[in-house]
């Protein structure tokens, strides 16, 4: 079986209120996160919301990661998606888990795009 990308799902408990309800250190750490496991940062998009919480993505050309902090619970909802053989989802997530000075996680990598046969990708 071959496959065209790794998809983690991410649940991080016990995280750090006080870094949940930070845009810009959210945003910070994301980005570092994405370049801890080698990706390439394209684009970068966070909203703060009122009271608290914050959603954003963090665009990368072997596709992305995202969040949404729920900081009064100490929870972040975390996805990584990549692309290819070269990056590692999985230092992203524990590199986030680290960072947002949590508990524990737990998640689920789900395999995306499964052949049979090696696929060949053109160039568009």
């Amino acid at each position: 079986m071959h496959t065209l990308g790794r998809h983690i799902l991410a649940e991080i408990y016990g995280c750090d209120p006080s870094i949940l309800n930070n845009r810009s250190l959210i945003e910070k750490i994301m980005v570092e996160a994405a370049l801890e496991a080698g990706a390439e940062v394209r684009e970068v998009a966070f909203h703060k919301f009122s009271p608290q919480g914050v959603s954003g993505v963090v665009v990368i050309s072997e596709s992305h990661l995202a969040i949404h902090t729920w900081p009064e619970l100490g929870y972040a909802a975390v996805d990584v998606f990549t692309c290819g053989q070269t990056i590692n989802p999985w230092d992203a997530c524990n590199y986030l888990t680290e960072h947002f000075n949590a508990e524990h996680m737990t998640a689920t990598e789900v395999k995306r795009g499964i052949f049979e046969e090696p696929v060949k990708v053109a160039n568009l």
